[in-house]
């Protein structure tokens, strides 16, 4: 070997904790060295301060392909808050990730492993792709089959597919990946279904001399940038080139796209030749380098933002847009309404009196010259204090038969609404006109003569004057005004003017006006008893209330009835709405354990118990469950018995030593519980566990001894490892069984590491004992293996082998199960 790969062997087997872990590390760069090409920063940089010139400022952002980091860098030079989401499946290559950006969310796995509350999640997803013939399992795809499960085929396909997923509506997707995505033929379904669910932004081919410098290496890509487009209903335009291929002039496949527009391809010479793999090929190089490359490449993407990008869509905005120009078509409604409105007639006496709308054009030099006088007093009532229209407010006024008012107080108090600040509708300039009426018949001497003697024994409230005076015959109740303030008690309705002064006193002082109104229309802001004892003291004998002390003791007995009737109806309607807010899903506000997964029954920082749901690595939904208070005490129990039992298990499996405090607290919970409420398995209590996504591993918990239920093992000593250290075995059956007893699964390194022995000679040996299932990635035992339902199982794996049909080992696992399904 040369030098330099020596001394990286030397490295990394000084820097890996055992022989294992230095495999591990080997293999992963055996895998990736020829399909992963370093993009080089000029290129990244001119992509983002593109972007960020075009006003794409991406505040969640996703790198599926990440590298050592060059998009993630170039990123956070354009915003240093930007929140990325990194995967990098490379095992070295992620530690160094991980190492330069440890504030990121840097994952060391594959791209298909990202979970599903991120779809329609992030701004941007941008990245030099992986390419080749390499198969993707993705169970979410492969179970829907169609074109989704044909795009697994490929990675380069699944990684648009995916990422197109990933981001929100709007959202960019700007990959660098191989010229086969757009030139093979048999990419079709991917492109289809790529611009099926996208706007192409800009597609350029990059030239073949572009990695040169970074992993002196040719070869052909192109950059795509698609903007995801949810309302797409078909192709158009462009779309429709892209998603064709022909050949060219030598014969050669070539997207549509790139025939029709050779001005998108960066190069400074062209020439026939083959690619890496031997066969014919167009080959694009640019003599100024990566430098002459990333200026070109800048120039071409400002073009294609300025022609393609849909701002809108990608700010949210189009739907807010569509919504202000509704408003305004309803507002240009509103406003000719007005213009054909008849005038307002208010009778005054012998006069009808018109308030006629002016049509008056005012200038923004008139409405500047207006704003800076001084506002009018504003003239607070009860409409403002009930929040009514001034429509209804006119409404109101227009229907009294008989107005107390003069023709000029009438145009006087149009004026002043017009002028109040507190008023959000703007009212046109009224004048009046005035006419003769005829007189309408007055009442007989008899009548008034009545009405008098009724007004004169009816003791009025100081401040109630306006209401006690007011015939329900003359006024009829009007939206319902009238009628609520005649049915309210004396003392509220004062009460009621009390507070409308005090709200009109406010105004008047953030105003910084003066108050002008007339003190007789001012209610008296003494306390009510006051008031009550006001009126004995000034009205004559002859005016005196004939109420009793029993009359008055009952008013304030049924007085108070009603206070505490509403005050506990406040309060019911105060606590149903508190429950129904703390029934509401949210996010989930305590620390996510290793075993916690989607369902798991876990208690939140008020001590609400719930299950989780959408749960990630980074956070989860918390899902309350509404239960009794004996279910709450239950499960109270029972989550800290599960966590203390998940928490032991996996210490104890990491780090392969006994943790006896650990076990004590287990102990202590299990007997708390069982005490409580009995056996885990005790029909009172399995349906609650069972609402745990943990439930059926928890009631294992107990077995069964002589018809009673018992502790496990796990309570007295540890079952993920043996004791019993096994330094060396004879046979790959005894490796086997020490693997099975220690780790609880086949750990082929360790059994070689036992027995001395490679691992294809331990598989060929253990034939029948063991199968490889490509559904986990690994060695199952056969009576693990063939287990379940073998017939779901079987057909999963049919699907894998399509993927990859050379794989002989499968075969045999594959024929195995279907050997186990019985004959009907």
């Amino acid at each position: 070997m040369f030098a330099p790969t020596v001394e990286l062997h030397r490295l990394i087997r000084e820097n890996s904790k055992n022989e294992s872990e230095y495999k591990q590390l080997m293999d992963s760069l055996k895998q990736s060295v020829l399909t992963a090409f370093y993009t080089p920063s000029a290129v990244t940089e001119a992509l983002m301060d593109v972007l960020k010139e075009h006003q794409i400022i991406p505040e969640k952002v996703l790198e599926p392909s990440a590298g050592i980091g060059a998009f993630v860098d170039s990123v956070l030079d354009n915003n240093p808050k930007a929140d990325i989401m990194a995967f990098e499946k490379d095992l070295l290559t992620g530690k160094i990730l991980r190492h330069l950006h440890p504030e990121q969310k840097v994952r060391i796995e594959g791209f298909e492993k990202i979970e599903k509350p991120f779809n329609d999640y992030f701004d941007l997803a941008i990245s030099n792709i992986p390419f080749g013939d390499v198969a993707v399992f993705d169970p979410s795809y492969t179970a829907m089959k169609g074109m989704r499960a044909l795009v697994t085929r490929r990675i380069h396909n699944y990684f648009f597919v995916k990422a197109l997923d990933t981001v929100r509506d709007g959202g960019l997707v700007a990959f660098i990946t191989s010229q086969g995505v757009l030139n093979a033929k048999n990419n079709s379904a991917a492109r289809f279904m790529m611009l099926y669910h996208a706007d192409l932004v800009s597609a350029i081919r990059l030239p073949n001399n572009l990695f040169t410098e970074n992993a002196n290496t040719e070869v052909g890509s192109d950059l795509i940038i698609l903007q995801k487009n949810s309302q797409k209903e078909s192709l158009r335009g462009d779309d429709n080139l892209l998603d064709t291929v022909y050949n060219d002039e030598n014969r050669i496949p070539t997207n549509n796209y790139f025939l029709e527009h050779p001005e998108r391809i960066i190069h400074t010479t062209a020439k026939l030749d083959t690619d890496p793999f031997g066969k014919p090929a167009m080959i694009y190089t640019h003599e100024d380098g990566v430098e002459g490359i990333a200026e070109d490449l800048r120039k071409m993407l400002h073009e294609d933002f300025k022609k393609n990008l849909n701002l809108n869509r990608y700010l949210g905005i189009e739907e807010t847009k569509a919504e202000e120009v509704k408003e305004v078509e309803e507002t240009e409604k509103i406003e000719e309404t007005e213009k054909i409105k008849p005038s307002i007639e208010v009778k005054q006496n012998d006069t009808v009196v018109f308030l006629q709308k002016q049509e008056k054009p005012t200038d923004d030099a008139e409405l500047s010259q207006k704003s800076n006088h001084q506002q009018p007093p504003v003239q607070m009532t009860l409409f403002d204090l009930w929040g009514m229209e001034e429509e209804n407010r006119q409404a109101v006024h227009s229907t009294k038969k008989k107005a107390e008012v003069t023709v000029g107080a009438a145009a006087k108090k149009v004026s002043r609404k017009r002028a109040s600040p507190l008023v959000k509708s703007v009212n046109p300039t009224f004048e009046v006109v005035t006419k003769p009426v005829e007189k309408e018949e007055k009442p007989s001497l008899t009548d008034a003569k009545e009405q008098e003697t009724t007004q004169e024994t009816k003791p009025i409230l100081p401040g109630d004057e306006p209401y006690a005076s007011i015939s329900w015959e003359e006024n009829p109740p009007i939206n319902g005004f009238y009628e609520m303030m005649m049915t309210m008690a004396p003392e509220d309705r004062v009460l009621l003017r009390q507070k409308a002064e005090l709200h009109r006193q406010e105004q008047l002082k953030a105003l910084g006006v003066e108050d002008t109104l007339d003190p007789k229309f001012k209610p008296p802001m003494e306390p009510i008893e006051v008031l009550k004892v006001q009126i004995g003291h000034g009205q004559s004998k002859g005016n005196e209330p004939k109420e009793d002390s029993k009359t008055q003791s009952t008013l304030k007995e049924t007085n108070h009835e009603r206070g505490q009737q509403k005050e506990q109806e406040r309060k019911r309607e105060e606590l149903a709405k508190k429950k129904e807010d703390a029934m509401k899903p949210r996010p989930f506000d305590e620390k996510l354990d290793s075993f916690h997964r989607e369902g798991s029954m876990v208690l939140d920082s008020a001590k609400n118990i719930g299950v989780l749901k959408d749960l990630t690595k980074y956070g989860a939904t918390f899902m309350p469950l509404d239960l009794n208070m004996e279910q709450k005490e239950k499960a109270v129990l029972y989550i800290a018995l599960r966590d203390a039992y998940q928490k032991l298990y996996t210490y104890e499996a990491e780090e392969q030593t006994e943790n006896k405090q650990m076990r004590e607290s287990l102990n202590v919970y299990y007997d708390a519980f069982f005490i409580r409420f009995g056996n885990l398995n005790a029909k009172q209590n399995v349906k609650l566990i069972l609402m745990d996504a943990s439930g059926r591993d928890m009631l294992s918990l107990e077995r069964v001894e002589n018809g009673q239920f018992t502790k496990s093992d796990i309570f007295d000593h540890p079952v993920s490892f043996s004791l019993d250290e096994v330094s060396h075995v004879d046979s790959p059956e005894e490796a086997l069984t020490a693997s099975l007893n220690k780790f609880g699964r086949i750990d082929l390194p360790y059994m070689t590491e036992l027995s001395d022995m490679p691992e294809p000679e331990l598989t060929e040996a253990l034939k029948g004992r063991i199968y490889y299932n490509p559904l986990i990635d690994g060695y199952e035992i056969a009576d693990r293996f063939i287990a379940g339902n073998v017939i779901e199982k079987a057909e999963r794996i049919e699907e894998w082998l399509k993927e990859n049909p050379d794989h002989a080992i499968v075969r045999e696992s594959l024929e195995a199960l279907k050997a186990s399904i019985p004959e009907p």
